[in-house]
């Protein structure tokens, strides 16, 4: 009897509906913090889910592939459906923490105009890939390679480090982790963190100023009906 997860491999959907670019271009500019909060504080993946280099920063949608532990195959099928201004984002069947991705692949996502690369498992190279400016969030980095022999699939939903991914998504990533946006909802998340952001300006120059927190959030008041008390 075939189990669902069987139906989804070996298949690679080709005209997927992508979240709205303008609203996608705005949400990466925001960052993953903003983005979350602004979303209700879901959507995250997990936090083992590291930039394998500092200050990298993308919003893109995103190009799902499923891949078996060890096996980076369904990888070079996905660089097929890449366009312009996708993020690739690889769930595994299982864990597995082996150099899935490398320079060689990254330069063939690149040529389609892949953004960059979540991956929950491990990738290599990282040195060359830090200089072609390539950026990839990773579980892990290993020099152990991968074979190509078992067939996974692109532009399933896939359950990334915890999180769903749905192809079309919109994936925000930088230094602080990755947020998955849906695609239909990108347009509304990315007005409610824009006037986030804006109210965050707002108290920053207030706190550089010299107000306090504590002030400013009216503090005070809940401290002492909690029982804090200060001694000179």
């Amino acid at each position: 009897m075939s189990t669902p997860l069987m139906n989804q491999l070996g298949i690679v959907k080709r005209n997927i509906e992508r979240a709205d670019r303008d609203a996608s271009e705005r949400l990466g500019k925001l960052g993953s913090a903003t983005v979350h909060e602004a979303m209700g504080r879901v959507g995250l993946l997990k936090p083992c889910m590291r930039p394998i280099w500092p200050g990298a920063q993308v919003g893109g949608t995103a190009v799902t592939v499923l891949l078996h532990p060890g096996d980076n195959w369904m990888l070079h099928v996905a660089a097929e459906q890449i366009q312009p201004g996708d993020v690739v984002v690889a769930a595994l069947t299982a864990e597995c923490t082996d150099g899935f991705f490398g320079d060689l692949l990254a330069t063939s996502f690149m040529a389609r105009g892949a953004k960059a690369l979540v991956i929950d498992a491990g990738v290599r190279d990282v040195r060359v890939l830090k200089e072609m400016g390539f950026p990839v969030w990773s579980r892990a980095i290993s020099a152990k390679g991968c074979i190509k022999s078992t067939l996974g699939s692109v532009n399933i939903p896939v359950i990334c480090a915890g999180a769903l991914v749905n192809p079309g998504d919109v994936i925000v990533a930088d230094d602080d982790g990755v947020v998955v946006v849906p695609s239909l909802d990108a347009a509304r998340v990315a007005e409610v963190a824009e006037r986030r952001e804006a109210l965050e300006e707002e108290k920053r120059a207030k706190l550089a100023s010299g107000v306090l927190g504590l002030d400013m959030y009216r503090m005070r008041e809940p401290l002492a009906q909690a029982g804090l008390r200060y001694i000179d």
